[in-house]
């Protein structure tokens, strides 16, 4: 496969492909010495999620790595995997392998450009600056190929940017929307400074949550680096099996994964833990960006009221405050956190079906949802909890 002198490759792990190659790629922004702008494409992030065996055999999840080079120099590398089920994705296109089947036809297995378990956006072709344009398209190009050439039904890459999105229709790839909730910082001195830019009757709800979560009868920390000890990563997996048996039945992550999050990084994420009598109770598990923090998982062996928003919404904007983060994206879904200061926001995927009457009945599809959803999101800010004049700055 190639486009001109562009020749592209498929590698079926990244445990022997350099990290330095591969996030040259990935986040040529930490040339500077800071932090990635999403860690969640770096090669240590990606490998800890094979080596762990969350993804690979068994899993549904069959990493197929894409790889650019120009002469002999890498340009450009994507996260794709061979899917057999839709889970772990959070844009779902369950009715789309319905109707596909029903038809006759077999949708899995299916391509899909992402990192898997995580509905957070960021860059998914991995493109080094100066060859931008023309490693997009020759990994565009190779995705769509190598999913012809294998008769796959389809190739999808999720939560991707919108100058990605703007790359692959031109490049004949349907664009879909979806919405998800962040907070953005304006600025905020403070978490009390924050509320102050919501209404008078948000303000004194939101005061009124933190203070019956306060009222758990513990103390609630935020770790991160060597703070994070073994038996923090203990509790916190029970947390996490049982929030991952209750939404989808089996956890995605493996317990190994969070030993080798703990081993390489821990400087990458910040655990929130509320503690009774000493003993981890709940915990938010949040991963650090350049520019923003990251809420994924959440658990507790212990119910009380209004903890689950303390530690994943409020403590995550106090810590956006403190460390300067211009947002913080707290996942999938979730109309529940608009009322605490997250407002809707478009997310992006792009799709290519092999199959053309099927294809374009999914494109008639997508062109009536853009449209629900931009209304969805005009209607949800206005019902929003700041002041008038906040919204009005912000539109």
């Amino acid at each position: 496969m190639s486009d001109a002198a562009v020749e592209i490759e498929v590698v079926a792990s990244l445990l022997d492909f350099p990290a330095a190659d591969w996030d040259s790629c990935a986040c040529p922004e930490v040339a500077d010495g800071g932090a990635a702008f999403d860690p969640f494409t770096t090669h240590r992030f990606l490998s800890a999620l094979e080596q762990s065996g969350s993804v690979g055999a068994g899993t549904g999840w069959q990493p197929q790595y894409l790889i650019a080079r120009l002469g002999g120099t890498l340009i450009g590398v994507a996260p794709m995997y061979a899917k057999s089920h839709s889970q772990g994705e959070y844009i779902f296109d369950h009715n789309w392998a319905h109707a596909y089947e029903r038809a006759g036809g077999r949708y899995y297995p299916k391509l899909q450009i992402a990192v898997p378990f995580t509905p957070a956006t960021g860059r998914r072709l991995l493109v080094k600056p100066e060859f931008a344009q023309r490693a997009q398209a020759a990994l565009i190009q190779g995705a769509v190929q190598l999913a012809a050439n294998n008769d796959v039904s389809s190739l999808h890459m999720t939560f991707c940017t919108e100058d990605e999105v703007q790359a692959g229709v031109q490049m004949g790839l349907m664009a879909r929307a979806s919405q998800q909730f962040h907070w953005f910082n304006s600025g905020y001195r403070s978490f009390d400074d924050f509320l102050m830019s919501l209404s008078s009757r948000k303000r004194k709800n939101i005061r009124k949550e933190r203070e019956q979560a306060n009222a758990f009868g513990g103390t609630i920390r935020a770790l991160t680096g060597d703070q994070i000890q073994p038996e923090h990563w203990d509790a916190f997996w029970q947390f996490y099996q049982d929030t991952g048996a209750r939404k989808w039945g089996t956890p995605y992550l493996t317990r190994k994964f969070f030993d080798i999050v703990q081993e390489n990084m821990r400087e990458d994420v910040i655990l929130v833990l509320a503690e009774r009598g000493g003993i981890p109770i709940a915990g938010a598990l949040n991963f650090i960006g350049r520019k923003a923090l990251f809420g994924r998982y959440w658990g507790c062996s212990e119910d009380y009221a209004c903890l689950h928003f303390e530690l994943c919404y409020y403590r995550a904007i106090e810590l956006a405050i403190e460390r300067g983060f211009e947002r913080v994206e707290a996942g999938a879904q979730g109309q529940h956190k608009l009322a605490r200061g997250y407002l809707p926001v478009n997310t992006h995927s792009l799709h290519w079906i092999g199959d053309k009457g099927f294809s374009d009945a999914i494109e008639r599809y997508l062109i009536a949802e853009r449209e629900a959803i931009e209304q969805d999101i005009e209607v949800l800010t206005d019902y929003g909890p700041f002041k008038k004049s906040h919204v009005e700055e912000h539109e």
